[in-house]
């Protein structure tokens, strides 16, 4: 299914093209290749001092056990259609510099950078990437021994789109929800606080 953005001014096609899927295929793997490219992405993501705080773990279908392992770290809620994606990841971020071991500030930041380079990677493959804070961080860290110093930042469902009419009704609703943006006018400022740019 597509339901591109509409745009007050002209966006890159995959940008416009990107949204959040419920419904993946999930009888269709995602070749190797392709998982090495959106990781590859990811690692080219631009970072504050060039720290590359992210790291991610990665489980696939092809490995039962390590996708029901990470599949249970999701909320329940999640899983329902979860389940569905090929791959499932989770986000790490490291709170400090290995600089100077002083906090990053910009740490979380980065690496959300980094996931919206493999999401627009993985646009341009064909496929496609949600995002969810709705998974049990201290069940991850437990499961996956997590490091001090390292914050799970966010879970991840990938895998190529699946037919709407496979899902269920809720799922359908959902999927097929309209898309919407708070305006230019209340999120970009000149001058003053709440003074629009536009």
């Amino acid at each position: 299914m597509e339901k591109p953005a509409q745009t007050q001014y002209p966006i890159h096609p995959l940008l416009r093209q990107r949204f959040s899927t419920v419904i993946f295929d999930g009888d269709r793997p995602v070749e190797a290749e392709k998982i090495g490219s959106l990781l590859e992405a990811a690692r080219w993501a631009s970072s504050c001092f060039n720290e590359q705080p992210w790291r991610f773990l990665v489980a696939t279908k092809a490995d039962a056990t390590a996708y029901g392992k990470m599949l249970d770290c999701l909320m329940e809620t999640n899983q329902t259609w979860a389940k569905n994606a090929y791959i499932l990841m989770i986000s790490v971020g490291k709170q400090r510099f290995t600089r100077n071991d002083n906090p990053n500030p910009y740490g979380m930041y980065d690496v959300g950078q980094a996931l919206t380079s493999l999401t627009i990677q993985a646009e341009a493959l064909g496929l496609r990437v949600h995002q969810m804070g709705g998974f049990d961080k201290e069940k991850a860290r437990d499961f996956y021994k997590i490091p001090a110093g390292f914050d799970p930042a966010a879970a991840v469902a990938i895998g190529y789109p699946g037919e709407i009419s496979t899902a269920s009704e809720a799922l359908q609703e959902r999927e097929q929800s309209p898309r919407s943006r708070k305006p230019l006018t209340e999120i970009v400022f000149t001058g003053t606080w709440e003074n629009p740019y536009f």
